[in-house]
């Protein structure tokens, strides 16, 4: 699988990969994919665009898009045009642009220049609604007491979602672990939304750049609990309960007041307004993460992906950190 998401986009590094030998073998993918990029580039069509631009041969990169990872995922009635197959298809009239003029849905009309053609007033509503469960939050839940002089932290790779295992001095304040904004070494918390079970993962970490405030979303893949960042206590308690109230969103936070929020009712990790709206409320979520000292490029897919335990080194979930290297939890303090 070749990757170009929002949070990691692998697409130009690996194409001179692919070889006549081992074509047939590959395919595209996007894996997360904010609203505003799938608005302003587009999904797999715009990995296919930009790999042709890049060189690849257009029919290779169009059976990369379809054929090869219909065969992957055994899915033998997609992928091609042909007798017993279902009539998906995607009309475009050049290799260039690949602007998309049509889309057939088993062989309906459903979409024509980008405009949807069915009628959506008939679909069902969602049904996964006040999916945020957690235990009553009282404050002192997010104190990290000190218990030595070392701490394993997570360090942020810019732009990738592997993270690099640290070890550094926390900054101590009357016997309790405190963000330090000119370390750059901030306090990560996970805190289970399931069950309300009480429990919350703490830790640190390194280079996200947040100087002030807050910022909590209940997108924290892959167990979707909420996952929060923050310098001040009160800062993070009020995102928390914020995602809370709303059933499931993104909150940023500073001074006690919420600057920007973003409600994601489905399940706390779909919005049900339209992709416009949705696009223009995380563009504004990111711009007001910058007045905050934020400098990555995607502030709010980094966070998410905070509490994958599956992807080295080091990882936070709800039962504390996570070496991924060898699939074991470890403590906080090393001494």
């Amino acid at each position: 699988m070749i990757r170009e998401g929002s949070g990691t986009r692998n697409l130009l590094d690996l194409l001179p990969l692919i070889k006549p030998e081992n074509e047939r073998r590959c395919f595209f993918c996007t894996d997360d994919r904010h609203p505003n990029d799938i608005l302003s580039e587009g999904h797999i069509n715009f990995m296919v665009k930009s790999a042709i631009r890049a060189g690849l041969a257009p029919i290779t990169a169009i059976r990369l898009a379809t054929l090869n990872a219909a065969e992957y995922f055994g899915l033998h009635k997609l992928g091609a045009i042909g007798p017993g197959r279902l009539a998906d298809l995607v009309l475009f009239d050049n290799f260039t642009d690949l602007a998309i003029r049509r889309v057939y849905k088993n062989g309906r009309l459903v979409a024509r220049d980008g405009v949807p053609v069915y009628d959506l007033a008939n679909r069902p509503p969602a049904t996964l609604r006040s999916s945020v469960n957690i235990k009553w939050l009282e404050g002192d839940e997010f104190i990290i007491p000190s218990r030595g002089r070392r701490c394993r932290v997570i360090g942020i790779v810019p732009d990738q979602i592997v993270t690099n295992s640290l070890v550094m001095e926390p900054t101590i304040l009357d016997g309790q672990i405190i963000s330090d904004i000119e370390r750059d070494l901030l306090r990560l918390y996970v805190v289970e939304r399931h069950r309300a079970s009480g429990r919350i993962g703490k830790g640190l970490v390194h280079g996200f750049h947040l100087k002030r405030g807050a910022l909590a979303t209940s997108i924290g893949h892959d167990s979707h609990n909420i996952i929060a960042i923050g310098v001040s206590d009160n800062d993070v308690i009020k995102a928390v309960t914020t995602i809370n109230k709303m059933g499931g969103g993104i909150a940023l936070v500073h001074d006690g007041h919420v600057i920007e929020s973003l409600e994601l009712p489905i399940a706390g990790l779909m919005s049900d307004k339209p992709l416009e709206e949705v696009s223009s409320r995380t563009r504004s979520l990111v711009a007001a993460c910058r007045t905050l000292g934020v400098t990555l490029s995607d502030p709010l897919m980094t966070l998410s992906f905070m509490a994958l335990p599956v992807i080295p080194q080091l990882k936070l979930t709800d039962q504390g950190l996570v070496d991924v290297r060898t699939f074991t939890h470890v403590d906080l303090f090393i001494e």
